[in-house]
């Protein structure tokens, strides 16, 4: 696909993209550098609602890659705008941990499970039938159904883990009530995210592993995209989806020289 005007900013999923299993992807470090150096603006992109940025900071310095807080967007952060552009200091019920409980903290939300504006579901390792239940019957009081994003299954060490949009499911057939999925594949993310740093589509690339929220998310946001092959997606997989990235890639390492 032809360039348009030239690539100012950069968006780009971290797992399977910068790392895989906790281990940093080669050319993610070279990359990240070559960002920091350009003065370009960027982000680094999850739908885990898991960790806080400084959580992830920590993380992923851990791991050898620098990626300063204030270029960390996470699905709670995006929640939270949302939640904070509808209903400016709500109340929320939630399931999730302190990535998400942060985020709406934050924005000056207050969480209680007494009819509360929002039920608000998240990523946790600790999903309790106790706290569905409360969910399914806040939602049927009339409490607005929210979640983070629709990944129906995450990663583990030891296979395939339930993630929140399993859960979501579940809730939705006790209830009869879909949520709103604020994190990809939804546009709102990347919208969002642009707008934190000032961004403009026109000019922005989405960087990514997985057709159906990546490429699929930045798509829709009218940015560039980039797949790589380095995650989930198999190239064998790219033709069966009825839209394309701009370009595929094998690796992080390819697009160094792009910035």
């Amino acid at each position: 696909m032809a360039d348009r005007r030239p690539i100012e900013s950069w968006l780009t999923d971290m797992d399977g993209v910068l790392i895989h299993e906790g281990v940093p992807i080669p050319g993610a470090d070279a990359f990240l550098k070559r960002l920091r150096e350009s003065g370009k603006p960027f982000l680094v992109l999850t739908n885990n609602s898991i960790y806080t940025p400084r959580d992830l900071h920590a993380r992923l310095r851990r791991m050898g890659l620098d990626v300063p807080i204030e270029n960390i967007w996470t699905s709670a952060l995006a929640t939270a705008q949302f939640l904070d552009d509808q209903r400016p200091e709500g109340t929320a019920y939630v399931i999730g941990e302190a990535g998400l409980t942060t985020a709406l903290h934050d924005i000056g939300y207050i969480l209680t499970d007494h009819e509360p504006d929002y039920v608000v579901l998240g990523e946790t390792r600790t999903y309790s039938f106790e706290a569905m239940t409360k969910a399914v019957r806040l939602i049927n009081d009339g409490a607005r159904f929210i979640c983070t994003n629709p990944d129906e299954t995450g990663p583990s060490a030891e296979g395939a883990l339930p993630a929140t949009g399993a859960v979501a499911a579940l809730i939705t057939k006790a209830t009869g009530k879909s949520p709103y999925f604020a994190g990809k594949p939804n546009p709102l993310m990347m919208r969002t995210g642009l707008n934190t740093i000032g961004a403009h589509s026109e000019t922005s690339a989405m960087i990514g592993d997985r057709m159906d929220t990546d490429v699929l998310a930045g798509m829709e946001a009218g940015m560039r995209t980039f797949l790589v092959l380095t995650g989930l997606t198999r190239p064998e997989q790219v033709e069966n989806f009825p839209y394309r990235p701009s370009k595929v890639v094998d690796s992080i390492a390819d697009l160094v020289d792009r910035i």
